[in-house]
């Protein structure tokens, strides 16, 4: 077996949410115990940390892989889903796993594994903490796949447990309320562990204190004792967000620059910084200088791309993941404050979203682009542009998300502003 082979044999044989949506959903653990059983329970092997949330989990799980290998750690990475190499998913110390662990991996355990019939996501777990334990990480980030409760990766014992918000998103699956899909998003805190909570939110917050309470667990609201003062962005070339951050609890103020210049990401670093506090409290050596260094580096350390991620300028254009209600919103935040003439938006979404909601948010006054990625779950583009119509979104289908950005680039003037957004799987065509 190649890698192709490997590949094939992962995307094709294996049932895989991304691609095909809930008939790769599995709602119990046995099988991701079973593996782990076969594999010698690796995931007992090595410390992590476990990251839940409906948006900004994988931005808090890079900057904090990019923080620990600041402060000298074997750290490995693990998130989802991959925007153009399969491989991103899996890393230590920014370096994606080799091609040849996958091949091997498979080749060794696919007989075994086969007869437990496991997803794509479940062999992918598999993987890494097969290779983490192999190749003795120190920590271990690792940011779940959907829910939390139910994810493969809630097999872990984790140094601290980390939930970045909650929202409406895969309600099918995790609960039509705040505070049922907050229950599953609960479910990674363990006992005696510390449970970190990015925002507060009325209809959330009792359902993190009820389960720390049951599991005898710290809970720590992130945004209850860290306050963004103030943001500015600089550079025009390689842009820049700059932060002011101030400790509520000694008022001292620390100013942090993040290559990552969404608006959102003001939530994330509050988070991240609360996620600190907690891992230095129980012995782990990270600096201030570190931190610092682990958010201005961390597109060099970690290779974080799809977070209003500029990929062209004159136009300036720009890739965000947004890909539920309040994905679009923090979108929508960004696009503000950006100085434009013509809004030019490249939109393609999966078929079990919340469309009509998302589509309900967008502004009348952009020029629209409809496409669809190249994904059985992808909703039709004819589909999408007749539920936009309704809408009063105006614009044209293309048959892919490349002849999409193509003409919005080329109606462009050099002052519009081009934004691909609505999906992982539209971003990563068009990057």
């Amino acid at each position: 077996m190649n890698y192709n082979e490997a590949l094939k044999y992962l995307f094709e044989q294996l049932p895989m949410f991304h691609r095909i949506g809930p008939a790769a959903y599995k709602n119990d653990l046995d099988n991701t115990i079973n593996i782990c059983r076969i594999l010698g329970n690796p995931e007992q092997k090595f410390r992590s940390v476990h990251i839940a949330g409906t948006n900004g989990k994988g931005s808090v799980s890079h900057f904090l892989a990019s923080i620990f290998q600041e402060a000298g750690y074997k750290t490995g990475l693990f998130t989802s889903p991959h925007l153009k190499d399969f491989r991103e998913r899996i890393r230590i110390n920014g370096k994606m796993i080799p091609k040849g662990e996958v091949i091997r991996f498979i080749t060794r355990y696919r007989k075994e594994l086969e007869i437990i019939q496991p997803s794509f996501f479940e062999w992918t777990w598999g993987l890494t903490s097969d290779y983490f334990s192999r190749e003795k990480v120190d920590i271990a980030i690792l940011e779940t796949g959907m829910g939390g409760r139910l994810d493969s990766t809630n097999v872990v014992t984790p140094e601290v447990s980390v939930i970045t918000n909650i929202g409406y998103d895969h309600m099918q699956f995790l609960g039509d309320t705040l505070s049922k899909i907050a229950s599953e998003k609960a479910g990674i805190i363990k006992p005696g562990i510390a449970a970190v909570i990015g925002e507060t939110h009325p209809e959330t917050a009792s359902v993190f204190i009820q389960k720390a309470k049951e599991t005898e667990s710290p809970v720590y609201f992130a945004d209850a004792n860290y306050h963004v003062l103030h943001h500015e962005f600089a550079g025009r070339m390689n842009p820049i967000l700059r932060i002011w951050v101030e400790n509520k609890a000694d008022q001292t103020t620390r100013v942090f620059e993040s290559p990552l210049t969404g608006l959102y990401q003001l939530k994330n670093i509050v988070t991240v910084l609360q996620s600190v506090e907690v891992l230095q409290s129980i012995g782990y050596r990270i600096t201030d200088d570190q931190i610092k260094s682990g958010i201005s580096r961390v597109l060099r350390n970690t290779y974080l791309k799809g977070r209003w991620q500029v990929i062209g300028r004159l136009p300036l254009t720009v890739a965000d993941i947004g890909h539920n209600k309040d994905g679009i919103k923090e979108v929508l935040r960004q696009i503000e404050v950006m100085p434009h003439d013509q809004l030019r938006i490249v939109l393609g979404v999966v078929n079990d979203k919340d469309v009509d909601a998302m589509l309900s948010l967008l502004p009348l006054i952009a020029k629209y682009y409809f496409c669809k990625a190249d994904i059985p779950r992808g909703l039709d583009v004819s589909i999408l542009r007749e539920k936009a119509n309704k809408k009063g979104l105006a614009g044209n289908a293309y048959n892919t998300v490349c002849e999409a950005l193509k003409a919005a680039r080329n109606e462009s003037g050099k002052n519009d502003l081009v934004v691909v957004t609505g999906s992982a799987f539209v971003v990563a065509e068009a990057i």
